[in-house]
């Protein structure tokens, strides 16, 4: 597992018990992805080849009564809607962009299926047209970059 950076620690401050969970996760991002960028920023993690694939945060998506110990949120954007109970919110915030949140709270949730979801957001971030600079920020939607 790898050590945590300084920033990821500090976004993880007041979620220590999630942090286990997210180095998991990142470390089987960046074995899967060797193209893979990290931003570590005030309110989510990016994960970025091209364009964002995957954020981490602490977006509350469930009702607090509802969301377990340890948890954080993954968000994927996708080409079409995943119909599963793992889907905690999912909206098109435009056409044939599918944003999917998912409440995760242990390292057993990062299986197969969810690494395949995984996969599915990376290669649709990948296949977008336009070329970053290296350095350069990902953009978003509406043209502002990600940085905090």
């Amino acid at each position: 597992m790898r050590v945590p950076d300084d920033d990821t620690l500090l976004f993880f401050a007041g979620h220590r018990e999630a942090l286990g969970l997210y180095q998991a996760l990142e470390d089987r991002l960046c074995s899967s992805f060797p193209q893979v960028n990290k931003r570590v920023q005030k309110t989510q993690i990016t994960f970025y080849n091209r364009q964002v694939f995957a954020c981490v945060s602490f977006a509350q998506v469930k009702r607090k009564a509802e969301l377990p110990a340890g948890w954080l949120t993954l968000t994927l954007g996708l080409p079409a809607p995943l119909d599963s109970p793992r889907v905690a919110v999912k909206c098109e915030p435009y056409p044939g962009r599918w944003t999917h949140h998912f409440v995760l709270s242990s390292q057993e949730e990062l299986d197969g299926e969810m690494m395949a979801w995984i996969r599915a957001s990376y290669d649709f971030a990948d296949s977008k047209r336009r070329r970053m600079e290296p350095g350069e920020p990902p953009v978003r939607a509406g043209g502002s970059s990600t940085g905090s």
